[in-house]
């Protein structure tokens, strides 16, 4: 029980950050209907922007909650900067035609980033600072849970309920779910279709490259190869719960995590990326719409 109970902690740990570039997936789904393959290499460009404020910016040796908000919040802005870039002159000129060209696109997109990424940071496996947050922690009866995995999950789920409330609580989360509803109806109750598209992909870009912030701190190590596979898993996430569906993409998240996290403690680490994308496949099969629906609009 003690050794199930640890694989828990790690799972929901690393879930919460799958959950996020779900979140990513699932917004912008919701409102387009367009798979943004490149989310998981935003991802990769928030976790290098975050190590070259910490390492080459010296933001490390600042004290320790400037320093992170720093970490955070630069990357955020810098990587919604760079899906707006993509929105503008990847996917608008798109939007009214095939799918197939949008999905090509998508995917030319995440092989730009990520190439972009080896010739501005190199190929070499890059480390965020190791002792910026502290490896102590507590146990609760059998099982070791570190601050540091304490404060990532709490920052994810802030993150998570502050988009939920965003979406629920705001006028401009009202036109968002006015737009995944029905885009003609929303422009004749005076909705700017194309400021919300944006926000879509701003709020997107944000999330990822938290995610991206957070798998450096946790992990250490990061690497211009590892948005691909963040990417499928989260996309895994999103279509698991439910793609355009916000509180099932992030349970789908949460739910790789600890199918990862198992797979690893039972079977073998090798076996990982086998057990997940069998698991999309199946759900695709027998239902694609995931285990909780999905809500999306029609296209533009």
């Amino acid at each position: 029980m003690g050794a199930f109970l640890q694989y828990t902690v790690i799972g929901l740990t690393v879930g919460s950050f799958y959950a996020l570039v779900a979140l990513g997936y699932t917004i912008v789904y919701g409102i387009i209907r367009l798979i943004n393959f490149a989310q998981g290499d935003l991802s990769m460009i928030g976790a290098f922007l975050g190590w070259t404020l910490l390492v080459g910016y010296g933001v490390q040796f600042l004290p320790l909650f400037p320093a992170l908000v720093v970490a955070f919040v630069v990357p955020m802005l810098g990587t919604a900067v760079v899906n707006l870039a993509i929105l503008e002159v990847a996917y608008k000129p798109l939007l009214n035609r095939s799918l197939l060209a949008i999905l090509i696109s998508a995917l030319g997109m995440s092989l730009v980033l990520s190439n972009g990424a080896e010739w501005k940071w190199g190929p070499a496996i890059e480390a965020y600072p190791p002792s910026l947050l502290p490896s102590t922690g507590m146990f609760l009866g059998p099982v070791h849970v570190t601050y540091v995995q304490l404060a990532l999950v709490f920052v994810s789920l802030l993150l998570m309920g502050g988009l939920v409330a965003f979406v629920q609580g705001t006028t401009l989360g009202t036109a968002m779910r006015a737009l995944a509803v029905d885009h003609d109806a929303a422009r004749l109750m005076g909705i700017n279709v194309n400021q919300v598209i944006r926000l879509a992909f701003v709020l997107g870009a944000m999330l990822a490259a938290a995610s991206g912030v957070m798998l450096g701190l946790y992990y250490v190590q990061i690497q211009f190869t590892m948005g691909f596979l963040l990417g499928l898993r989260a996309f895994t996430a999103a279509v698991l719960g439910g793609i355009g569906n916000i509180p099932w993409a992030m349970a789908g998240g949460l739910l790789i995590g600890l199918l990862e996290s198992y797979t690893t403690g039972y079977i073998s680490g090798k076996w990982e990326d086998v057990i997940v994308f069998g698991v999309l496949i199946t759900v695709l099969v027998i239902k694609p719409t995931g285990l909780f629906g999905e809500r999306v609009a029609e296209r533009m």
